[in-house]
């Protein structure tokens, strides 16, 4: 890190030093002992300005506190048959780790069709599994590898993907919202797999650095970063395509049957045990409004996807 990039943390250090303690408080569950490496994400995601960083970060701190996102870990979606349907139509799940130790995500876009739960419960469980993320997996692998372990990777796999589908992008829109805004730089890579062979990859440029576009399902690739057993089982097979879940559930990492989702799930049961009452019903989190300045990979995904259809004369309902 460069002596302009230190001072701009040392500036913002300082700032955050004079916010009121109820900010203090939730900056504490975010950075998880950490500050540094969260004031360094913020700066990276605002270009290194220090007063853009800091209102991103204020905001960011009243969004947890107005939508009590320190207590989400304690608010299971129940009854049980609801989340495992959530689980069965919001594909994402944790199918290992790479050999530098950053959790992989792996996200059914092609296949997910958010039809089973309101809009409060699928964004709910993906605000769940990213502060499990935080507060969870990445301090026991700062624990285990003796470094600050920070941010994922993540394996977006485009099979099934439809141009009457791209109305669910609404849903995947707002779920970027919130990551760009709340969770900013935790994705080190995203790697694009199972993608029509005319995708362009056109990224606008801060978007292409973290974006890998890779051929088929990607296998040979990930296995330079990953042994065989972290890989999502989609990609493991020659070629492209994949189905929605493989031959067993424990493979398949979107399963609430996966060790991943049961222990998430676990957590969030032993925690709301602890509440003398468990609060029933979805979590109502206000959607933030997007950034300008913020370049989500699902709109580079959706402009693609229409020009692809655009292309081929597709209509609505056809693959692409």
């Amino acid at each position: 890190m460069g002596a302009a990039s230190d001072d701009a943390v040392k500036q913002l250090a300082l700032l955050m030093d004079q916010v009121e303690a109820p900010l203090r408080r939730t900056f504490q569950n975010v950075h998880q002992g950490y500050p540094k490496e969260t004031l360094l994400r913020f700066l990276k995601a605002r270009e290194w300005n220090v007063s853009k960083a800091h209102k991103m970060l204020v905001d960011s701190l009243n969004w947890r506190i107005q939508n009590e996102i320190d207590t989400v870990l304690e608010r299971p979606i129940v009854p049980v048959d609801l989340y495992r349907s959530i689980r069965d139509s919001q594909l994402v799940g944790l199918s290992g780790y790479t050999k530098e130790g950053l959790p992989v995500f792996a996200v059914g876009v092609g296949q997910s069709t958010y039809d089973k739960a309101s809009v409060h419960y699928y964004v709910q469980s993906h605000i769940q599994i990213n502060e499990y993320r935080d507060r969870v997996i990445l301090p026991m692998l700062t624990e285990k590898f003796g470094r600050p372990v920070t941010t994922c990777v993540k394996v977006l796999d485009m099979t099934g993907l439809k141009l009457s589908a791209l109305s669910q992008m609404k849903m995947l829109t707002s779920i970027s919202t919130v990551d760009d805004l709340n969770y900013p730089e935790k994705t080190e890579t995203y790697y694009v797999v199972n993608v029509p062979y005319i995708f362009s990859a056109c990224w606008k440029e801060r978007t292409k650095k973290k974006v890998k576009v890779l051929h088929g399902c990607g296998r040979d690739e990930l296995l330079k970063i990953m042994d065989y057993s972290s890989l999502p089982h989609f990609c493991r097979r020659e070629g492209s395509g994949s189905s929605k879940h493989s031959s067993t559930d424990v493979d398949d990492c979107y399963s609430l049957d996966h060790p991943f989702h049961k222990e998430l799930y676990g957590h969030i049961e032993e925690q709301a045990s602890c509440k003398e009452l468990i609060k029933m019903g979805s979590l109502h989190v206000s959607i933030p409004e997007p950034d300008p300045d913020d370049t989500k990979i699902v709109e580079v995904i959706q402009a693609e996807f229409q020009k692809i259809g655009e292309q081929n004369g597709s209509t609505n309902g056809h693959k692409v």
